[in-house]
């Protein structure tokens, strides 16, 4: 892929909803899912020090740009605005 961020933006895949509750419950496919919040860092632009490719970033739930590269969905977040936290692996 030959796409860079500019600044302190990132490229994210975000990652899909649960399709189970924490009780068990499998939800339907026409259930009123929410937005994903997680997303795996797929590359970093060149502000972001305490980022890295493969981290899991929390981000607002309607955060973000939508663009589609080679086929698949991605989001672009802003650091400092979009993203709320790092689960490092």
């Amino acid at each position: 892929m030959n796409f860079i961020p500019f600044g302190d933006r990132v490229l994210v895949k975000a990652q899909e909803a649960e399709e189970k509750t924490a009780g068990g419950i499998i939800l339907p496919d026409n259930a009123n899912k929410e937005k994903p919040t997680q997303a795996e860092v797929i590359k970093v632009g060149g502000t972001p020090k305490h980022i890295e490719v493969g981290d899991t970033v929390i981000f607002s739930q309607y955060a973000g740009t939508k663009i589609t590269l080679e086929n698949e969905d991605y989001l672009i977040l802003e650091t400092y605005k979009d993203i709320l936290g790092i689960i490092k692996k």
